[in-house]
């Protein structure tokens, strides 16, 4: 048998502080710093609403596309009690009610009667219109300078990071 050379990158993630598993024995040191080349602090969700919208528009194409449904959009009564919702189960979670939504629903937009009720009876705390193109402002801008910093270091995330300023940080515990 010949020996077939291959050229792997891991990815992994965790919800757990990997440094205090290693301290106090619960997690492979030698596996845990194989694993923690760049490690990537990802806020949760709740923290980061602004994301909720492209994710919606995200898993609803991916949906729609599996399910060979016609859903193209949203209505605005039910971003903004998706944007409202703590998310305890963070992007999985809403993966999951979009799902839901798309499966059950009619189309060709996701509806507010078409969210699970514990969403739909979310309060809203919808940001006003100029507080929305905001961030939806900031967002774009941000995504550009990561996708410039990318393209000026051939991919290289570390390199991009480092030109960006932005500091590798532990792994997110929450």
């Amino acid at each position: 048998m010949k020996p077939v050379q291959v050229d792997v990158k891991v990815i992994a993630a965790t919800n757990r502080d990997l440094d205090e598993a290693v301290k106090d024995g619960r997690f492979r040191s030698d596996l845990y710093y194989r694993l923690n080349v760049i490690p990537i602090s990802l806020p949760s969700l709740r923290e980061r609403r602004e994301d909720v919208p492209d994710l919606v528009d995200f898993f609803m194409t991916r949906f729609s596309l599996e399910t060979k449904k016609n859903f193209n959009g949203i209505n605005q009564d039910a971003l903004d009690k998706l944007i409202a919702h703590d998310w305890p189960g963070n992007v999985r979670e809403l993966a999951n009610v979009i799902e839901r939504a798309v499966v059950l629903g009619r189309g060709p937009k996701i509806s507010l009667d078409e969210l699970p009720a514990t969403i739909a009876s979310t309060p809203s705390t919808a940001p006003s219109s100029l507080a929305h193109r905001y961030n939806e402002n900031v967002g774009a801008y941000r995504r550009q300078l990561i996708l410039k910093a990318l393209a000026e270091t051939q991919g290289n995330r570390a390199a991009a990071a480092k030109a960006l300023g932005l500091r590798a940080n532990p792994i997110y515990p929450g």
